[in-house]
């Protein structure tokens, strides 16, 4: 199976079709009988395009900001030993890249492909008791307007974020403070979600996902710099 088109250049690099196929037949087909009369094709339509994606990716980002980076293929076994749903596969693939010393609030960059969109993201999802009174601390000084204003136009270039996880400012912080929605969370993530229709018409290519990774590269210098 041919992955790169050494005539347009790695950038040109995208998941096969296969990947997401195989996907869509693991989720209608989620049980180890089934996966085990397709293990090889799990290796060559997922495992084998995931890690040559890591290997570019990494080179993308160390160009991009200068660190190091290394990158995590989570496991396709869920872990289903506190779930009701039993069924014993992820249908998506998610990869992590993380600085090999990161610093401040310890942001990393996000892939997920599944069988509906692909998502791309940076930030934390949940600080630490420390890098929460940090971030905090952060939000309600000078350095909070900024991120405030980033954030701001991020959205409206079409990105998004998750609800806040608490309902109210925590006790002890100003609850009717401009930046109240970013003290009600307890992580700071930001995403550019694409439908399976935008993936499908081409959009997906290695150049396409450093692309939106340098749109939300401000949100991941902030968290680098948290004092």
């Amino acid at each position: 199976m041919a992955i790169i088109s050494t005539s347009s250049g790695p950038g040109a690099w995208k998941f096969p079709a296969e990947t997401v196929a195989f996907l869509r037949d693991l989720k209608a087909n989620n049980d180890r009988e089934w996966f085990a009369r397709h293990k090889s094709v799990h290796e060559s339509a997922v495992t084998r395009p995931a890690k040559e994606f890591c290997g570019l990716m990494t080179e993308q980002l160390h160009a991009l900001t200068g660190a190091v980076h290394g990158a995590k293929i989570f496991r396709i076994h869920r872990d289903v030993r506190f779930s009701k749903d039993k069924t014993p596969y992820n249908a998506h693939l998610h990869i992590t890249f993380a600085p090999a010393q990161s610093r401040g609030l310890v942001p990393v960059w996000f892939f997920g492909l599944d069988t509906d969109e692909l998502a791309l993201g940076t930030g934390t999802f949940g600080f630490d008791k420390p890098a929460l009174e940090k971030y905090r601390k952060c939000i309600l000084g000078p350095e909070g307007e900024k991120v405030g204003t980033v954030l701001d136009g991020l959205l409206r270039d079409g990105m998004r974020q998750s609800e806040p996880e608490l309902k109210r400012v925590p006790p002890g912080l100003p609850s009717d403070h401009a930046r109240a929605g970013l003290l009600r969370r307890k992580g700071l993530t930001i995403w550019r979600h694409f439908g399976a229709g935008e993936v499908e018409k081409g959009f997906g290519t290695l150049a396409d996902c450093v692309a939106a990774y340098r749109a939300m590269k401000p949100v991941f210098d902030w968290l680098e710099a948290a004092k």
